[in-house]
C-alpha cells in the first residue's frame, strides 16, 4: 500500500476537514511536543490548528496509563511516550481514528496490531490508525496511489 505524504494529498485532507468530512483534533501531548519543534514548524502548525479549528484533546492520568501500557506491553517503543498518549488520548476520548504522517512510532503494522490487541483486551474500542492518502475522497485528488491521474499513460 502506498502511504503518500505528498503536499497535496496533505492540503486535500484538511479541505476535507474544512468541509465537514472529518472532525479534526490533536492532544496536549502533541501541542507540548511542538514546543521542541523548529520555530517554523511549530508555527505552520499552530496556524493549521487554527485556520482548521482543530480541537485539542487534554491529558488525564487514565490517557497516562493507558499510554504506559502500550509501551509497556511493545506497541511503542521506549522513549516514545508522547506518541504513546496520542494514541491513548484518542481511545480514551473514544475517538474512531488517528490520520497522521508519524511513520517512525504511529502509522505502523506493529504499533497499529498491538494498541488494537490491548484495547480489545482493556474493553476499549478499537480506533483505526490512517494516513492522509488512505482516506481522502480520491476523485477529487490528483493524486491517487502516488499516481498523478493527469498523466493517462499511467492509468
Amino acid at each position: 500500500m502506498d502511504r503518500d505524504a505528498h503536499p497535496d494529498t496533505v492540503l486535500h485532507y484538511f479541505e476535507e476537514c474544512a468541509a465537514g468530512k472529518f472532525e479534526p483534533h490533536t492532544s496536549l501531548y502533541v501541542i507540548d511536543e511542538l514546543e521542541d519543534a523548529p520555530k517554523e514548524k511549530r508555527e505552520k502548525m499552530i496556524a493549521l490548528m487554527e485556520r482548521y479549528n482543530i480541537k485539542v484533546m487534554t491529558a488525564s492520568d487514565e490517557t497516562d496509563n493507558l499510554a504506559r501500557k502500550y509501551i509497556a506491553e511493545g506497541a511503542l517503543p521506549q522513549g516514545s511516550l508522547a506518541d504513546a498518549s496520542h494514541i491513548a488520548a484518542t481511545t480514551i476520548n473514544d475517538l474512531d481514528m488517528i490520520i497522521s504522517l508519524n511513520f517512525r512510532h504511529i502509522v505502523k503494522d506493529k504499533t497499529i496490531k498491538r494498541t488494537a490487541a490491548i484495547n480489545s483486551f482493556l474493553g476499549n474500542k478499537s480506533i483505526e490508525i490512517s494516513t492522509p492518502m488512505e482516506v481522502i475522497d480520491h476523485e477529487k485528488s490528483r493524486y491517487h496511489l502516488g499516481r498523478d491521474t493527469r498523466d493517462s499513460s499511467q492509468n
